[in-house]
């Protein structure tokens, strides 16, 4: 039975369970460092030089498990002792070259970085590099190629680099925007989110089976595309096993907000979405010129999580989905006062195996407070498809949407880069920090172009047709 995409996440997740385990038992604080010696047993093979090292590394992910380093307030983090695998990187030359007499490579080069040996096969002298690209434009057998390491692949806004003394991925805060991209990329794990499957854990064991306070779990749209070897209503079935009071889709939060925003949108003329947390920072950080234009609506987690602190109160909202951007956004004001703790897929998957709650055995509960486009959020294009039928279920006939769907944060980039050079043809910028949407979060169990078409059937399904009815459940 598989439910993640990668062996790193599988990882990552079993730390995650373990320390969990303990915490519901009260015995975290005693058996912790236990944990290394149960994943990396003495006799298993490792991937690195010892034993030893493995578990130095598993040591620093449960760290990482029971909340990072408090001082950097980045949910994003770097296991330095984990990242020392990959090549620095850049343009190298390959066994291709064949010695030509041409020399294009040499000729384009500004910093004369490239020589030839005996056999007039060229050599890159790194101390004079300055990766331009330039030589690897200019061989016509394609044997200069550019190698760059996984994370900074990932990462479109270039805010990862290699360290000068170590080599290890550094991450630079003023530009990260918490969408981790490199997370899931890095094939050793060696970046990870920060989880605060404790404080989730801790809320639950102290709402005493919810008499003390509600503990509310506002899960996401794209839900519906992970635990693919479960049912859906087995999923929410088994959020109340682990102790939630119930369970609400953050897909009613967003028909508030596609009601909200389309309103937003025909009184100003022009708006960016303000859903994605990351794609909000990204405007923070690289077009602070943009920031007008950013819908002044709360994100649908946001606004759920609201509407729960005012009528149900008190109690405690945590919410669950693919995002570990959202990580991010909870510590934010105007967000922090209305949701607890923010958990993605995978640490929910942890958090059932922690208990021993196998959801297949579940009898199915229902999950049926939103409308097909409140759910279909989740995917690229599903928020400008949302704020089209709020414009047409207000009646503002004579306002002509013209949406830009961005996919991705360098689709982002464009837009926004249009935009500011007033050259963009639109006048709603739907921006989404990762590709596919939501589905496409860090923190899914599983990725695929199949999980919009799940996204899509759930919708389908959704009893309120229209965003007016499902707002109207909450009057």
């Amino acid at each position: 039975m598989r439910k993640f995409d990668t062996k790193v996440q599988h990882l990552k997740y079993k730390v995650l369970r373990e320390v969990a385990r303990l915490a519901w038992n009260d015995k975290l604080l005693d058996e912790v460092m236990n944990i290394p010696k149960m994943i990396v047993p003495g006799d298993t093979p490792t991937l690195r030089c010892c034993v030893y090292k493995e578990r130095a590394i598993v040591e620093e992910r449960i760290k990482l498990a029971m909340g990072g380093d408090k001082s950097n307030p980045n949910v994003i983090e770097v296991l330095d002792i984990a990242c020392d695998e990959c090549p620095v990187g850049g343009y190298v030359v390959t066994d291709s070259c064949r010695g030509c007499l041409a020399h294009r490579c040499e000729e384009v080069c500004p910093r004369n970085a490239i020589t030839y040996d005996d056999n007039h096969v060229a050599h890159i002298d790194k101390t004079k590099c300055i990766n331009c690209g330039k030589c690897a434009n200019a061989c016509q057998y394609s044997a200069i190629v550019n190698r760059v390491r996984p994370c900074e692949r990932a990462c479109k806004i270039k805010a990862i680099s290699p360290t000068r003394e170590t080599h290890a991925a550094s991450i630079d805060n003023s530009k990260c925007i918490a969408c981790g991209a490199c997370v899931y990329q890095c094939p050793f794990g060696a970046i990870m989110d920060k989880s605060f499957i404790l404080d989730a854990i801790d809320a639950i064991k102290k709402s005493k089976n919810n008499t003390e306070y509600k503990v509310f779990a506002v899960v996401a749209p794209s839900i519906s595309s992970q635990f693919t070897y479960a049912k859906l209503g087995q999923v929410i079935a088994g959020l109340k096993e682990l102790g939630f009071y119930t369970v609400v889709e953050a897909a009613l939060g967003a028909d508030m907000v596609a009601d909200a925003e389309s309103r937003e949108l025909v009184e100003k003329g022009f708006l960016t979405s303000s859903c994605c947390p990351g794609f909000v920072s990204y405007i923070e950080k690289a077009f602070p010129a943009m920031l007008p234009y950013v819908s002044h609506n709360l994100s649908p987690m946001a606004a759920i999580s609201k509407y729960i602190k005012e009528h149900e109160s008190p109690c405690k909202v945590v919410f669950i989905g693919p995002c570990t951007a959202k990580k991010a956004e909870v510590q934010k004001e105007g967000v922090r006062e209305y949701v607890d703790v923010a958990l993605t897929f995978e640490e929910l998957q942890a958090l059932f195996d922690s208990r021993d709650i196998d959801i297949t055995a579940l009898q199915e509960d229902v999950l049926d407070n939103a409308s097909y486009f409140g759910r279909i959020f989740a995917r690229s294009g599903g928020l400008s498809d949302a704020v089209a039928q709020g414009i047409k279920e207000h009646g503002d006939t004579d306002f002509e949407l013209k949406a830009v769907p961005c996919d991705g944060i360098e689709a982002c980039r464009v837009a926004l880069l249009k935009k500011s050079k007033n050259l963009l043809d639109g006048n709603f910028i739907e921006g989404m920090a990762c590709t596919g949407g939501c589905i496409g979060g860090a923190g899914c169990l599983t990725h695929g172009e199949k999980n919009k078409a799940e996204v899509d059937k759930y919708g389908r399904e959704a009893y309120e047709k229209s965003i007016t009815d499902a707002i109207a459940l909450l009057k």
